[in-house]
């Protein structure tokens, strides 16, 4: 049997490892039209950034070494340019000396990868203005910012890449400008989530620009000068587009395969394209999203690893694994903040018309006596029916991204709220708190559920009424020290004692920092008459949070909340 791989690194290297681990005695063809067979893509911003100094380090396996372990016979530098799925063979260019030839296959395997959006903007080839994409793209911009002494850089694009790139080039001494057209940073997370990171990436000094899209660039002298859609220019000695990738599915489409809804190649759930000989894994193909049933594609390495193992799997024994999709857990390192999110956010969950309640909570890393505690935010949306979990984001310091995996595992397993209530964790005081911030989540979920908590979210405090009444239950000189306007101050130690100052036929919305106090105040409440009692989610640090980032805490109430009676 003879298998033929167009497109290396992770999908394709995992694949063929795995084939020669089934078979000892298939031939395996790998081509490559890089350098490189495997290397640690995601450190490639790291060694930018001198976090990681050695090169050789990125590199998995070199051709050398796969071939002498694997007996693999591996083409690097040499580019597929068609397939002809009739006679089942392939035409290849040799890039180093320009020979084109044919390789015959019984089994092909496409790992294509994606490819950097680059838009025809004005001035957008010109020099300094990079994409980051592999290694070649890694030693250019490295040697760029040591050989031209750069002081200033703007990375386009806030996704997990362009963070990356930006935090880096921060440790690196540059002044950084991050250019986002969206109204956030990371679009896989609902804004409460990024409204956290954003604020922090603004306290290193980096100027983040939201809203703003850049219509294109011109080199003045050693600089470029980047025009914006406000009308503004910006001068900067080098800019990395991080806007995004798109699958390269030149040679799917040339060989007649079908490609799907997302634009990428299509495959059953063995990974299989429209032609039984021919699978595909990694970057390029589309498959059902377990939570929502629509289809999809994911730009993470995790992913095609495993499709890679499953492909050789049910290309040598005949399709005899499943591949059961992928719900996007993916994580960043945001300066000293990690950033996390699993399953479908909130806004694509709604996108997607499928009904779910949102829940946020805030809870310590570890134990609040133990020194060095940090607050977690863990937000998770739910199936109000029963419970499924369907996403989970984590925006915190230590052990985050230890929860953003245990979500990870109950999203994927089809779990629900009920089950994070009764998951149990490794707990001493300085990894956890006897109720983990996971149990936390349930615990308040379920409260949700039952309608022991009734909730109202950071975005509906104007849509409060005149005559209803706003009440913050925190203590004085917490209130004294910020509060939501026109809110008016009930300490929950108090309130027992002041039933007859808040009115039981109108509707009452409670506050406090994080969220436990004001359901304390509720429970008191509707246990003495109070039927329309809303507790704020996440509390008032969310709403800071996301009213500051959007604009919101700057405009004055287009209401007049009622006032405490004397």
């Amino acid at each position: 049997m003879k298998y033929v791989i167009i497109g290396a690194v992770a999908g394709g290297a995992s694949t063929a490892a795995r084939l020669r681990r089934l078979d000892e005695h298939a031939e395996i063809v790998i081509f490559e039209k890089g350098d490189y067979i495997s290397y640690a893509n995601c450190g490639l911003p790291y060694y930018i950034g001198n976090v990681i100094k050695d090169r050789n380090k990125l590199f998995v396996q070199t051709a050398t070494s796969f071939n002498q372990r694997f007996n693999i016979d591996v083409r690097v530098t040499t580019e597929v340019l068609s397939i002809d799925t009739a006679s089942k063979t392939i035409k290849a260019i040799k890039k180093t000396t320009g020979e084109v030839y044919e390789e015959s296959y019984d089994k092909l395997v496409l790992s294509p990868g994606a490819e950097p959006l680059r838009p025809p903007l004005p001035g957008i080839n010109n020099e300094g203005i990079f994409t980051l994409r592999n290694v070649k793209d890694t030693d250019y911009i490295k040697s760029y910012v040591q050989q031209k002494h750069i002081k200033k850089a703007i990375v386009i694009g806030a996704g997990f890449i362009g963070l990356e790139m930006a935090e880096n080039f921060h440790d690196l001494g540059l002044h950084v400008t991050i250019i986002e057209m969206g109204n956030q940073i990371l679009a896989p997370v609902d804004f409460p989530i990024a409204a956290i990171a954003q604020q922090h990436i603004r306290s290193k000094g980096v100027d983040l620009r939201l809203n703003t899209a850049v219509t294109g660039f011109n080199k003045i002298g050693k600089e470029i000068e980047v025009a914006l859609n406000n009308g503004e220019l910006l001068t900067t000695d080098m800019v990395i587009l991080s806007i995004g990738v798109r699958p390269d599915t030149r040679l799917a489409v040339q060989a007649g395969l079908k490609t799907g809804t997302a634009r990428g190649i299509w495959v059953n759930e063995y990974l299989q394209t429209s032609d039984p000989d021919i699978y595909a894994v990694g970057d390029a193909i589309e498959f059902k999203n377990p939570v929502t049933g629509q289809s999809m594609i994911t730009y993470l390495a995790g992913p095609a690893n495993k499709q890679g193992r499953i492909c050789a799997n049910n290309a040598v024994l005949g399709n005899v694994q499943k591949y059961h999709g992928s719900i996007n857990t993916a994580i960043v390192k945001v300066f000293d903040m990690t950033i996390g999110t699993a399953g479908t956010a909130s806004k694509h969950l709604s996108v997607a018309n499928i009904n779910h309640i949102v829940s946020t909570t805030h809870n310590g890393s570890h134990a609040a006596y133990y020194p060095d505690a940090k607050q977690m935010t863990i937000q998770i949306a739910f199936s109000p029916s029963d419970g499924q979990l369907l996403s989970a984001q984590v925006a915190g310091y230590y052990g985050a991204d230890k929860r953003l995996d245990i979500l990870s595992s109950y999203i994927k397993q089809n779990k629900t709220i009920y089950d994070l209530i009764e998951f149990e964790h490794a707990y001493a005081p300085s990894y956890s708190s006897a109720k983990d911030p996971v149990n936390m989540a349930g615990f308040v979920a379920e409260n949700i559920l039952l309608e022991r908590l009734k909730i109202f979210y950071w975005n509906e405090i104007e849509n409060i009424q005149a005559e209803d009444m706003l009440i913050d239950v925190r203590r004085k000189d917490e209130y004294d020290d910020g509060k939501i306007a026109n809110a008016i101050n009930i300490p929950v130690d108090e309130i027992r004692n002041r039933l007859d100052e808040i009115p039981k036929d109108k509707n009452v919305y409670i506050y406090c920092e994080a969220g436990l106090r004001g359901y304390l105040a509720q429970r008191i409440l509707r246990q003495n008459g109070f039927d329309n009692v809303f507790n704020l989610s996440g509390g008032y640090h969310t709403w800071k949070v996301t009213a500051e980032e959007s604009g919101i805490v700057l405009k004055k109430p287009a209401f007049i909340l009622h006032e405490l009676s004397t």
